[in-house]
C-alpha cells in the first residue's frame, strides 16, 4: 500500500514536469485533492510543486495559484515562501489583482498562524520594501532577521544592504556590509551600487578597486554609473581596463556595450564608436533593438548622422526608443524634413510614439523654423496619441515660436500652461528675445529668472548680451557691476573635447593637464606667424597688381 502512494506520488511529480498547459495543470490539480490514495503529506508536497508551477512558470497563471493557495486549510513553509516569492515578483504585473503589499500581508499571516519564517522569506519581503520604499517596514524587518538568528545569512544580508541604500540610508547599508564575516561578489555589487544610486561615484570606486574578484555585473555597475554621472571619459577608461585585466571568463556583453556607446555619444568620441562597433561585430554579440539604438543615438551625436541612418535601416526590429533615436538624430543637426519622414513612417509601420518621440519632433522645428510643424505636432500629441504636455514640451514649443520671432504667441502659450513655467520655458524666451533684440521682453525676462535664481551667472550673461546689442554699454557695466557686488562668476571653464588617435582630449580656459600646453602654444605662435607672412605677401600682390 504504501510503495503504491509513493509510486502515485512519483506519477502525478512527473506529470506536472511533463506539463504544457494551464488546462492540464488543472486536470492534475483534480487528480490531487480527489485521490483516496495521497497522505495529507503527499498532498501538501504536491500542492507545493503545482503552486510553483503556476506561479513562475509562463504555462502558468498567478491567479489561479492564489485561488489554489487560500483553499489550503495549513500552508506550510514552503508554500508561503512561494506565494511571498511570486506576489514581491508580480507586484507591477497588468493581471495582477491583489494588493500592492499582498507579500507582507501574507507574511502576517503567516506569523499569526505559529509559522516562523526563514532565510528564504525575508530577501522577498525586503524586496518589496524596496520597491515601495516602506522604509519603517523594512526596518522592523530587519529586527525580525536579528531576532529569529538569521543575521549571518548572506542572501539575508545582502538584502538589507540593497534595501537600506535604495532607501537612502547608505551609512546604515555600508555598516551592514562592514559587518559580513563573509561577503560575496553579489554583497560588493549591492553596496557599489548604492554609492552609484546616491551619486556617491568615489565611494563606488573605492569599494571597486578593492574587491579581488569582479563579474560583468561589478565591472557594468561602474562603467554605467559614471556614464550616468557625467564622467563619460572615465567610463571609458574603465572599458579598456576591463579589457584589458579581466580574465577571460568576464567579457564584454549587451550592456556593457550600450553603456560604453553612451559614453562615446556623451563624449563625441566617433573613434572609439567606431571601435566598439566593429568589435561587435568581431565579437559575435547580437545586435539587437536595445545595442542598434545605442548606436544610432552614438552615430547621431557624434555628427554622423548618414551612418546612424544606415544603423536604423538594417536593424530587424524597431521599437518606439529606436525610432525616436533616429528622429532625436535628425532634429539635432536641423533634419527636420527627414526627422518628419520618419515620424511617418513610424505612424505607417503602427508604433506608437512616446513624449520623447514629440521632444525630438519639436526640437527638430526650433532647429528648422518649422513653426506649422511645430503647432501640428504639439495638437497631435496631445488629441491623437494622449500625452499631455509636460514642462519641457512646452519649453520646446516656447523656442520654436521665439525663434521665428513670435513673442505674443509664445507669451500666451507660457501664460496657458497648467504647471509653473520653469527656467528652462523662460530661457527659451529669453533666447528668442537675444537672437531678434527684443530689448523690453528680454530685459523683462532676464530680469525675472535673475530674481528667480539670482546667483545663476548665464541669465546676467545673457542680459549683457541683449544690451550690447542695442549698444546700452551703460547698461552692461550696470549688470557687470552688479554681478561683481554679488560675487556671481562663471564657476565652471568652458571647455571642449577632441579625439586624437582614439584618445579623448580635454581642453579648458583653466589649462589642462593631460595636453602639452607649451607645446600646443608654440604650434599656435607659428601658425600665427606663417599667417602673418602669407597675409603681407598677399596685401604685397594686391598693391603690384593695383600699379599696372
Amino acid at each position: 500500500m504504501l510503495e503504491q502512494r509513493g509510486n502515485l506520488r512519483s506519477k502525478i511529480k512527473h506529470l506536472m514536469e511533463e506539463c504544457k498547459s494551464m488546462r492540464e495543470m488543472k486536470q492534475i490539480h483534480s487528480q490531487i485533492i480527489t485521490s483516496p490514495n495521497l497522505t495529507i503529506t503527499d498532498q501538501h508536497y504536491l500542492i507545493t510543486r503545482f503552486l510553483f508551477f503556476c506561479a513562475f512558470s509562463d504555462l502558468g497563471s498567478f491567479s489561479y495559484a492564489t485561488d489554489v493557495f487560500r483553499l489550503v486549510n495549513t500552508p506550510n513553509l514552503y508554500m508561503y515562501n512561494i506565494m511571498i516569492r511570486a506576489n514581491a515578483a508580480k507586484t507591477n504585473a497588468a493581471n495582477n489583482t491583489q494588493p500592492s503589499c499582498w507579500s507582507l500581508l501574507l507574511y502576517k499571516q503567516m506569523i499569526r498562524h505559529g509559522i516562523a519564517p526563514d532565510c528564504l522569506t525575508f530577501p522577498f519581503l525586503l524586496k518589496e520594501c524596496t520597491r515601495r520604499v516602506y522604509g519603517h517596514v523594512g526596518m522592523n524587518l530587519h529586527g525580525q532577521v536579528i531576532k529569529l538568528g538569521l543575521y549571518n545569512d548572506i542572501f539575508v544580508h545582502n538584502s538589507l544592504i540593497s534595501f537600506y541604500s535604495a532607501c537612502g540610508f547608505l551609512s546604515r547599508a555600508r555598516k551592514l556590509f562592514d559587518e559580513m564575516f563573509d561577503r560575496d561578489v553579489v554583497s560588493w555589487n549591492t553596496m557599489i551600487i548604492g554609492y552609484m544610486r546616491g551619486g556617491n561615484l568615489e565611494g563606488a570606486l573605492d569599494l571597486f578597486w578593492k574587491m579581488e574578484e569582479r563579474s560583468i555585473f561589478t565591472w557594468n555597475s561602474i562603467i554605467t554609473g559614471f556614464v550616468q554621472g557625467g564622467r563619460a571619459k572615465e567610463a571609458l577608461e574603465f572599458f579598456h581596463e576591463m579589457q584589458n585585466l579581466s580574465s577571460n571568463s568576464v567579457k564584454p556583453d549587451k550592456i556593457t556595450i550600450a553603456s560604453v556607446l553612451s559614453a562615446c555619444a556623451y563624449l563625441g568620441a566617433i573613434d572609439h564608436g567606431k571601435w566598439v562597433h566593429s568589435y561587435l561585430r568581431r565579437s559575435g554579440l547580437e545586435c539587437d533593438v536595445v545595442i542598434g539604438t545605442a548606436l544610432v543615438d552614438m552615430y547621431g551625436k557624434c555628427g554622423r548622422v548618414d551612418r546612424a541612418y544606415e544603423v536604423f535601416i538594417d536593424m530587424p526590429k524597431k521599437d518606439t526608443l529606436a525610432w525616436t533615436a533616429m528622429i532625436s538624430s535628425f532634429a539635432l543637426h536641423g533634419y527636420g524634413k527627414e526627422a518628419f519622414d520618419t515620424f511617418k513612417e513610424m505612424e505607417a509601420v503602427g508604433v506608437k510614439p512616446n513624449h520623447v518621440t514629440f521632444v525630438g519632433l519639436l526640437s527638430a522645428c526650433a532647429h528648422s523654423g518649422l513653426v506649422e510643424n511645430g503647432r501640428w505636432c504639439f495638437k497631435i500629441m496631445r488629441h491623437v496619441y494622449l500625452i499631455e504636455p509636460q514642462v519641457y514640451h512646452y519649453a520646446c514649443m516656447v523656442d520654436i515660436l521665439s525663434r521665428a520671432g513670435l513673442f505674443e504667441e509664445a507669451e500666451r502659450l507660457i501664460r496657458s500652461m497648467p504647471m509653473e513655467p520653469d527656467v528652462f520655458v523662460w530661457g527659451a524666451l529669453l533666447g528668442g528675445c537675444q537672437m531678434h533684440g527684443n530689448v523690453e521682453l528680454g530685459e523683462r525676462v532676464a530680469q525675472y529668472l535673475v530674481d528667480l535664481e539670482p546667483t545663476n551667472h548665464a541669465f546676467y550673461v545673457n542680459l549683457c548680451d541683449i544690451y550690447a546689442k542695442a549698444y546700452r554699454f551703460d547698461d552692461v557695466k550696470r549688470v557687470r557691476a552688479l554681478m561683481k557686488e554679488r560675487g556671481i562668476k562663471k564657476e565652471v571653464p568652458g571647455c571642449s573635447m577632441i579625439e586624437v588617435d582614439g584618445v579623448v582630449k580635454e581642453f579648458s580656459v583653466r589649462g589642462s593637464p593631460d595636453v602639452m600646453m607649451t607645446e600646443l602654444i608654440w604650434v599656435l605662435n607659428g601658425l600665427r606667424n606663417e599667417m602673418k607672412i602669407k597675409c603681407n605677401t598677399q596685401n604685397a600682390i594686391f598693391m603690384e597688381i593695383q600699379t599696372l
